[in-house]
């Protein structure tokens, strides 16, 4: 029962107004205050300080800047092996599998379309049905920058408005098509063994959404697709390595990668999972 309620509320709440009301709070800086508060979410949800680079609470000058908090040089190790494609964030697997020519698989009783979550671009998903996908969200006290889990060259990003439902598992199960849904960044990448999708997916108090490349992305963006091309030589294109920062939540929500046909097997995980940036995600299987 309450259960439901919990998902009836944020049908009527004003997500996107409250978001936005909470992403000016956490970018404000206010001192002991701030100091204050990032103590309670480190109590509260049991973050791991002593990965962090700036470990002192203190040494934050806003909310903001805490959450996306860069961790010391040797916290996570980028798996070498040239053919392991590595993990991209700290979470819990939430789902992963086939993509069923243009369906992804949310929770039980629940698919959503692969070219809707993909900016509604049929000319952008062709390349991922029959694929593989993985999704995994994003915890409180998870480190919260997303890093390329291979080599790849910036091809197109999208942005996607939409709704601003919670990413929890919860709502996973109860709310139809939610990653398709919510508002949302898609960049797409050339690989030297095929095309990868990485989807960075808001939610409710989800403050913005950057990447390396554009800086913040959303807000302010507005109520329509809009869809950036990027060349692959000159000075707006964009070439990341393994292991580099692909782009920063500024509060939690969840990331879908997409990867072509026969291009990986991913390594032994199941739903719930939790996972650790840089091992070993999947293997390339060409």
């Amino acid at each position: 029962m309450f259960d439901s309620l919990k998902i009836a509320l944020q049908y009527i709440t004003p997500k996107h107004l409250i978001s936005r009301l909470v992403g000016k709070l956490a970018a404000a800086e206010a001192g002991g205050l701030t100091t204050a508060l990032i103590k309670l979410f480190v109590k509260q949800y049991n973050v791991n300080m002593s990965e962090a680079e700036r470990e002192n609470p203190a040494d934050y000058v806003s909310f903001n800047e805490f959450f996306t908090r860069a961790l010391k040089n040797d916290a996570r190790i980028i798996c070498p092996n040239e053919q392991d494609v590595a993990m991209p964030v700290d979470g819990a697997v939430s789902q992963l599998g086939d993509i069923k020519h243009d369906n992804i698989f949310q929770a039980k009783g629940h698919d959503y379309s692969l070219t809707t979550l993909l900016g509604g671009k049929p000319e952008l998903a062709t390349a991922f049905k029959n694929g593989k996908f993985a999704t995994v969200y994003l915890s409180p006290k998870d480190y919260h920058r997303i890093h390329m889990p291979i080599d790849g060259q910036l091809t197109d990003m999208v942005y996607v408005p939409g709704d601003l439902f919670s990413v929890s598992p919860l709502t996973a199960e109860r709310v139809p098509s939610l990653f398709a849904r919510n508002e949302r960044v898609v960049a797409i990448f050339d690989t030297p063994k095929g095309k990868m999708a990485m989807v960075l997916v808001g939610a409710t108090i989800v403050a913005s959404i950057e990447t390396v490349w554009a800086g913040t992305v959303s807000p302010p963006v507005g109520k329509n697709v809009v869809h950036w091309q990027y060349p692959s030589e000159g000075e707006e294109s964009v070439f990341l390595k393994k292991g580099d920062e692909l782009g920063r939540f500024k509060l939690g929500s969840t990331i879908v990668a997409c990867f072509e046909p026969n291009m990986v097997e991913f390594a032994d995980y199941s739903a719930g999972d939790e996972t650790r940036l840089g091992d070993v995600f999947a293997t390339l299987t060409q």
